[in-house]
């Protein structure tokens, strides 16, 4: 029987190629460890805690690491979970099944194939969307969802909801539980994607 293992993927920011790779559940686990691109310029470091894992994380979208924490239980046992970077709202590293980890980094890459070469300079300001064409697109697919009856809610029960709209995603906030809904912008699948759904649910807390 094969031992339980977590597929781990980013793309890295100095090579723009995505790494993948195959931790056991035992060793990520058991100890601290790394996992680096083969071109030896990123890694991701992860280190389990009591309830929880601390890891580190490249950034392709903003070139830095992030620091982040997840409980044990989803990162050993959901299906797949994803890390953002909180400045552009873009995906930088996942964990889960290999399936949905695959499914997730090919998506990735389609918004990354629209990144800038390289990074903003010190004081330089990136563009403001990272497709003006797509968030343009996706906010007026959700001014017609959200004009629709029962068109936008929440799982608290709650029909208030704000708009937070980032550099590469759309974040549906409820008004009373504080719940949040991301919806991706960045590509014509999550334009797709959008256009598929009559209504809308955040996940309320």
């Amino acid at each position: 029987m094969k031992e339980p293992s977590r597929t781990l993927a980013w793309i890295c920011p100095a090579c723009r190629q995505s790494v993948i790779v195959e931790r056991s559940v035992f060793s990520l686990a058991a100890a601290s460890s790394k996992a680096a691109c083969p071109c030896g310029k990123s890694e991701v470091k992860i280190e389990p805690l009591e309830d929880r894992f601390q890891i580190t994380v490249p950034c392709l979208t903003c070139g830095k690491d992030h620091r982040v924490t997840c409980s044990q239980e989803a990162f050993l046992h959901q299906k797949a979970i994803a890390l953002a970077c909180a400045a552009s709202g873009l995906d930088c590293f996942y964990v889960g099944e290999e399936e949905a980890v695959f499914a997730a980094v090919r998506r990735l890459e389609a918004a990354a194939d629209q990144l800038p070469a390289k990074q903003p300079e010190e004081g330089e300001e990136p563009g403001t969307f990272l497709n003006d064409i797509i968030m343009h697109e996706i906010l007026g697919e959700l001014k017609d969802i959200a004009s629709r009856p029962d068109g936008v809610t929440c799982s608290c029960g709650s029909k208030r909801w704000s708009l937070k709209v980032g550099y590469s995603a759309v974040d549906l906030i409820c008004a009373d539980c504080g719940g949040a809904l991301r919806l991706p912008a960045a590509t014509d699948s999550d334009l797709d994607d959008l256009c598929c759904k009559h209504k809308l649910v955040i996940k309320g807390r």
